[in-house]
């Protein structure tokens, strides 16, 4: 490559050019807050995470002190009023989500389980007390939350969850007892709290469960070949006893755990994009460096082909994430747009981070180069939150009228 060829990416950082990936000019439909705020989020992945993501991924830990770091950025219930909430739009926390996860979807899931899952259920659900005890800590990192839906033969049908809460006692003053099982649960084993969906007398209904309480036991699960840099666990309940106050009052029904997976899937849409970015990216970075029969790989017509497809769908995803945050933002947001954003995201991601794998070669398949770690971790988030069938599944009864669920 001779020495005035210019990488586009390096390029368009260091000298202010128009970046020539964003064909479509998604920036100039940003205000000037949200291009901020962006960067802001994006100086941090590329300082606080991009430096160690590798290590963490290759050792299979999260950095629990990321946690402080996250909740001083501002992006821990980063869409929720007051409680010491930033109360920031669905735009700013969708781009922030894209950055994050530009570096790891690991990192962006701690958010999301934060912010858009255990604590959106105590904000909606949660009584003033609950509210002001949690809240605040959770939004400056101080305390950690998680949200236990999922359980071992219960995924892709809550309805079926087999977890009991029981009454213990009689009266205002009775308390609860909390049996079963839950798997899959992002941060069940570092959480100072859990908001635990369990069936009920009075149908489904979400109590907390501070950590430490007699009877729980959370542990991590091992030998992933996704998500290393993240927590999952599986968690027992054995006659675990509950006070009166632990009940989020205003959740009734599956409509309650829902509302918030809504909210995750939300930020998930917008996520994906930020993995297929970072994929596309070190694929172009690759492909003008790479010297291959006497030229660079970026100059050889399967290489661009290859290289437009991707970006085409990052841009046609962004404009997607964007115009469902717009949406939600007028709150005018129906479920079933959720769905299409998420399902269609996930998807393109996937071949996304795949395809840019085949230009890095064999270097592809190393953790000095993140596409590969990206797919892995695109097959969890394309399972997580509702798998694609779930979602055509929703996008079939909205479009019949027929559900097929059953």
């Amino acid at each position: 490559m001779s020495n005035d060829a210019l990488d586009p990416v390096a390029a368009t950082a260091e000298y202010g050019l128009p970046d020539p990936s964003d064909i479509m000019a998604i920036d100039s439909l940003l205000t000037s807050d949200e291009l901020s705020l962006r960067q802001r989020i994006r100086d941090f992945t590329d300082q606080q995470i991009r430096p160690d993501i590798a290590d963490w991924y290759d050792r299979g830990i999260f950095p629990l002190h990321i946690a402080a770091q996250l909740g001083e950025l501002g992006v821990l219930g980063m869409h929720l009023e007051g409680y010491g909430c930033p109360g920031r739009s669905a735009v700013e926390y969708g781009l922030a989500a894209m950055e994050l996860e530009a570096g790891d979807s690991g990192i962006r899931t701690f958010v999301s389980v934060q912010g858009s899952l255990a604590m959106s259920a105590i904000h909606k659900w949660g009584s003033e007390d609950q509210k002001q005890e949690w809240l605040p800590r959770m939004a400056a990192g101080e305390a950690i939350g998680c949200f236990a839906l999922t359980e071992p033969s219960a995924g892709s049908d809550p309805s079926a969850m087999t977890t009991t809460a029981r009454r213990d006692g009689s009266g205002e003053d009775a308390g609860w007892i909390l049996d079963g099982a839950k798997r899959w649960i992002g941060l069940a084993s570092i959480a100072d709290v859990m908001v635990v969906w369990a069936r009920t007398d009075d149908g489904v209904r979400g109590f907390l469960v501070p950590a430490g309480t007699a009877g729980v036991t959370a542990i991590p699960i091992g030998r992933k070949l996704s998500m290393r840099a993240s927590i999952q666990c599986d968690i027992t309940f054995d006659d675990v006893r509950l006070g009166p106050d632990a009940l989020l009052p205003g959740a009734r029904g599956l409509s309650g755990p829902f509302s918030c997976l809504n909210e995750a899937r939300y930020g998930i849409a917008w996520g994906a994009m930020g993995a297929a970015r970072d994929c596309y990216e070190a694929a172009l970075k690759y492909a003008m460096e790479r010297l291959q029969f006497g030229r660079p790989l970026g100059g050889y017509q399967l290489t661009q082909e290859k290289l437009v497809n991707m970006l085409v769908e990052i841009q046609k995803g962004t404009m997607l994430a964007l115009q469902l945050g717009r949406l939600k933002d007028s709150r005018a947001l129906r479920p079933e747009q959720i769905s299409l954003a998420k399902l269609n995201n996930v998807r393109e991601a996937i071949k996304v981070a795949r395809e840019a794998r085949t230009i890095l070669g064999g270097n592809g398949i190393t953790l000095d180069y993140s596409p590969l770690r990206h797919a892995a971790n695109l097959e969890s988030v394309r399972t997580y939150e509702g798998t694609d069938e779930i979602h055509l599944l929703i996008l079939g009864q909205h479009l019949t009228g027929i559900s097929a669920f059953r």
